[in-house]
């Protein structure tokens, strides 16, 4: 700034009569910078317009004839890249215009307007701001660098980041701190259009430039919850950006407390290379238990680099307490981790002959108290569970009617009951049976009292059957 204030002391010391006026303008590499220069337009004579550079020469003149001429580095393969528009000469503007500007056109420029004896003079510093990341693309945990340079840098000027129209509060800053430059771990947030706001004596520049970090983009950040309800299938995502190829992909769950990994549950499956995108390394469990909840981590190599996503598998059930007495149902909803939730609904869920599906009786509240079961409470209830951005998930039960539990002790008092008749039946079927035969024995013990008896009833019945014999073949 020295520099600045000793070149325009000279300007104004030189040159006799001459107003002069400082400006600032900012203005972003490639875009198109306007240097003003207005003058009084009283004056029916045509002036003479030179438009000069500091350390470099003319930029710009015009004549009173009318005769213009350009700098040589003002005419890049015959491409004007510094103009003055001639229709606002009549008001005494003789901004010049410069298109495509780049850092080294930062400096000082003067505008000398001459006529008939009067100098005018503006002085005019031009700021070319340029934001850049390095490297554009990266990958997620590498090191990325956003800088904002100035071009000539004001001393006192005053830097802000935005991150996609957004402040953003810088976390840590190495390296040139007067070209402020960001260095950061490549993360998913990172991602976006970054712009460099730049203040100095009440003038205001920007650049912008656009950081895109690949990796794992979902789940976008480490420690994310997946809600699963027991019994149910539930995916744990793990999904990277498009055009990586991530490879040696591994799953592990996470123990507590112990730098060795916890086991795997039984219905956990692998990514399948042969079924999924080739940027897919989402594994799954068919049927989640309560004893399945716990932090799980995806990793898999991509470009030199091992990325790694942390996640929080949740697991919900739901506990019932039935009352044969009063005939109630108390149902309780529970998860493994209820850091996240904020509120609970309770809903009950009817279908109609169609199967169609509609939703009655909701209630708010952890846990639901159904005081009597009956045809209208019976049937599936859910529990809904909310956080701070909608609903997390649910868990279904099944109510039964209290009349059915009625039927089914009734039904086992009437199998006992006829277990004891049929043992009873059974009981006087082998008592008859033994009497029976402690007849036969009383009996045959009598007959064995008198042996020459027996022999002649023998003998008789022997005769009598030899002559029923006798008279049939006559």
């Amino acid at each position: 700034m020295q520099l600045e204030y000793f070149i325009f002391g000279v300007i104004a010391f030189l040159m006799t009569g001459a107003q002069c006026e400082l400006t600032e303008v900012f203005a972003e590499a490639g875009s198109q910078a306007v240097l003003p220069c207005k003058c009084n337009p009283s004056s029916p004579y045509s002036p003479t317009i030179i438009w000069i550079k500091a350390n470099q020469g003319t930029v710009w003149r015009k004549q009173k004839s009318g005769l213009q001429y350009w700098g040589s580095s003002w005419l890049p393969k015959g491409t004007q890249r510094a103009r003055c528009p001639h229709s606002q000469f009549e008001r005494g503007d003789y901004s010049l215009q410069i298109s495509d500007v780049k850092e080294e056109d930062g400096g000082i420029y003067t505008c000398r307007v001459e006529s008939r004896g009067q100098v005018t003079n503006n002085v005019v510093t031009l700021r070319i701001i340029k934001a850049s990341a390095s490297p554009s693309i990266a990958v997620q945990d590498s090191t990325v660098s956003i800088s904002c340079s100035v071009t000539p840098w004001p001393n006192g000027a005053t830097v802000q980041w935005m991150l996609n129209n957004s402040p953003f509060v810088l976390q840590a800053s190495n390296g040139d701190t007067t070209k402020s430059v960001l260095t950061e771990k490549a993360a998913e947030r990172l991602t976006g259009n970054w712009t460099c706001v730049v203040g100095y004596r009440g003038k205001e520049g920007r650049a912008s430039a656009t950081l895109s970090v690949k990796g794992i983009i979902e789940p976008s950040k480490d420690d994310t919850k997946v809600y699963a309800a027991v019994g149910s299938a539930v995916t744990l995502p793990c999904v990277f950006s498009p055009g990586l190829t991530p490879t040696r992909a591994d799953w592990v769950k996470v123990k507590p407390g112990s730098l060795v990994p916890g086991r795997l549950p039984a219905s956990f499956s692998q990514p399948s290379p042969s079924s999924q995108p080739v940027m897919d390394k989402s594994a799954s469990l068919k049927e989640a238990e309560f004893e399945d909840a716990g932090k799980y981590r995806c990793s898999a190599a991509a470009q030199g680099q091992r990325l790694t996503r942390n996640m929080q598998l949740v697991v919900a059930k739901i506990d019932s307490i039935l009352s044969k007495k009063r005939g109630s149902v108390t149902l309780t909803c529970r998860l493994t981790d209820t850091s996240e939730v904020t509120d609970y609904e309770w809903v009950h869920v009817v279908y109609d002959f169609n199967g169609t599906q509609s939703v009655e009786s909701i209630q708010k509240g952890k846990t639901l108290s159904i005081s009597k079961v009956s045809e209208e409470s019976h049937g599936e209830w859910a529990c809904r569970f909310y956080g701070k951005e909608g609903m997390l998930g649910n868990v279904t039960t099944q109510v039964h009617l209290m009349s059915g539990l009625s039927g089914q002790k009734s039904t086992g008092v009437s199998h006992n009951t006829g277990a004891v008749v049929g043992l009873s039946i059974l009981l006087i079927v082998l008592l008859l049976v033994l009497v029976k035969v402690y007849k036969n024995h009383q009996r045959r013990k009598r007959i064995l009292q008198y042996p020459a008896l027996e022999t002649i009833v023998h003998a008789t019945s022997n005769e009598r059957e030899q002559r029923e014999r006798t008279r049939e073949k006559k």
